[in-house]
């Protein structure tokens, strides 16, 4: 696994204590996050997505490689939960800006 940038390695062990306000907190105030279908915009409305998933579906990021591209950083990740299919491979792809999450969609 390549080093991860600060904000994702913050993002990525917030997601696994299931913190929704620490994981918020590593995204700028009006930050974006594409998941499922769904926009999720502003620190209280990813807090929120992340409450639900986290009932939802109890599940942990097992970061691998990570890429730079286009102006961001995709990172392939194997997620564990209470979900069928479970360990699936997901893309993450970060879009930071001052050192906090700007962007995040999420993709299989």
């Amino acid at each position: 696994m390549n080093e991860l940038p600060q904000a994702i390695a913050d993002y990525i062990a917030a997601a696994n204590a299931q913190a929704p306000e620490r994981l918020a907190t590593c995204f700028t105030p009006d930050a974006i996050v594409h998941d499922e279908g769904h926009e999720h915009r502003g620190r209280g409305r990813i807090a929120a997505w992340v409450r639900d998933t986290g009932m939802r579906y109890d599940a942990t990021i097992e970061p691998g490689v990570l890429d730079e591209i286009s102006g961001g950083h995709r990172l392939q990740a194997t997620v564990r939960g209470n979900f069928p299919g479970s360990p699936i491979a997901l893309h993450f792809h970060f879009i930071l800006e001052a050192g906090a999450i700007a962007s995040l969609e999420i993709k299989p």
